[in-house]
C-alpha cells in the first residue's frame, strides 16, 4: 500500500512538472471592445482580421461585443483567443480570463492617453464642481478614459458621480457620449483624449462638422492612462502568439504600416507590453471601488 501511495505521489509530481499543453484553435477568434458604434466597429475589425489572417495563416473570426464585459466573458469561456482591450478591461480580463498582454498602443511616441470631461459652450459649466445637479454620460463602467479616471477626477473635486448628478447614464461608446453632449441630451460627459490639449480627441475625431466641434469645451483632463493593448489567452500556442506579435511590430516599424494602423485604430503603432505597465490602472480601479 505504501509503495502504491509513493507511486501515485511520484506520478503527481511528474504531472505537475509538465508544462500545460498549448492551445492551437482551428479558427482564431479575435475580440473587439466597443469604443465606437457597431457599424464602425465592424469596419475597423475587417482590416484587423486580414492582418491576423496573413500573419498566422489561419482562418480568423471577429467577435464584436456591445460592451467591454462581453469580450472578457468570451475569453473566459474560450470564445475569444485574441482581443483588443482598453486598460481597465485588460486588467479585469487578466484576473478573470487569464489574459496575457502582448502589445500596447502608442501615440506621439508615448504609450499613454487621457480621460477628458467635456461640456458644451452654452451650458454655463465652468468647473467640475459646477457639474453637481446636471446630467452626465460615461462610456462604460469599465472604460478607463470614459469612466474610471474621470470618476476619480470628479471625486477629487468633491463631486460624487453616483449621487450628485440629476441623471447619469452609460452610453456604451465614446462617439455616443460625444453626440449626447453636442446634441444637448446631457450637459457633460467623459471620453478619451490622446493629448492634454484635446487636439487629438474623441470629439475632434468623431465630429465632422467644425461648428459642432467648436461647441465642445474640455473642462478637465486626467492623469496619464496606460495605453490600450492587444492581449491573448495565456494558453494560446506560443508559435501563434509570436506571429501575431511580429505582425504588429513590423507594421509599427514602417511609415506605411503606421499609417494603416492610424487609419484603423487612431493610434500610431504598437510597442511590447508587460503586465506591470498597468499597475496605475489597478490603483485607479481600487480608488473608484471597481472590483476586479
Amino acid at each position: 500500500m505504501k509503495k502504491f501511495a509513493r507511486t501515485l505521489f511520484a506520478l503527481a509530481l511528474v504531472a505537475t512538472a509538465l508544462p500545460a499543453q498549448a492551445y492551437a484553435p482551428p479558427v482564431l477568434k479575435v475580440g473587439f471592445t466597443p469604443w465606437e458604434n457597431p457599424n464602425d466597429m465592424a469596419k475597423t475589425a475587417a482590416p484587423m482580421v486580414d492582418i491576423l489572417t496573413k500573419a498566422t495563416g489561419m482562418k480568423v473570426q471577429p467577435f464584436l461585443s456591445t460592451d467591454y464585459s462581453g469580450v472578457i466573458s468570451a475569453m473566459q469561456v474560450g470564445k475569444v483567443d485574441v482581443a483588443f482591450f482598453p486598460p481597465a478591461a485588460y486588467v479585469m480580463a487578466e484576473r478573470r480570463a487569464n489574459a496575457q498582454v502582448l502589445l500596447k498602443s502608442e501615440f506621439n511616441g508615448k504609450a499613454q492617453y487621457y480621460g477628458a470631461i467635456i461640456t458644451r459652450q452654452d451650458t454655463g459649466i465652468k468647473t467640475l464642481k459646477d457639474l453637481k445637479g446636471h446630467t452626465f454620460a460615461f462610456v462604460d463602467p469599465t472604460s478607463a478614459s470614459g469612466a474610471i479616471y474621470p470618476k476619480a477626477m470628479l471625486m477629487d473635486a468633491g463631486v460624487n458621480p453616483e449621487r450628485d448628478f440629476s441623471r447619469m447614464l452609460y452610453a456604451n461608446g465614446h462617439d455616443a457620449v460625444v453626440l449626447a453632449v453636442v446634441k444637448g441630451k446631457v450637459d457633460a460627459g467623459a471620453v478619451y483624449c490622446n493629448d492634454t490639449q484635446g487636439k487629438q480627441s474623441a470629439w475632434n475625431t468623431m465630429l465632422k462638422d467644425p461648428k459642432e466641434r467648436a461647441q465642445i469645451r474640455m473642462l478637465a483632463v486626467s492623469k496619464p492612462i496606460p495605453a490600450d493593448n492587444l492581449a491573448v489567452r495565456k494558453d494560446l500556442d506560443p508559435a501563434i502568439v509570436a506571429k501575431i506579435k511580429k505582425a504588429f511590430l513590423d507594421m509599427s516599424a514602417t511609415p506605411e504600416g503606421r499609417a494603416k494602423i492610424r487609419a484603423m485604430y487612431h493610434v500610431d503603432g504598437f510597442l511590447p507590453a508587460k503586465s506591470s505597465d498597468y499597475e496605475s490602472m489597478r490603483e485607479a480601479l481600487r480608488k473608484v471601488n471597481v472590483k476586479l
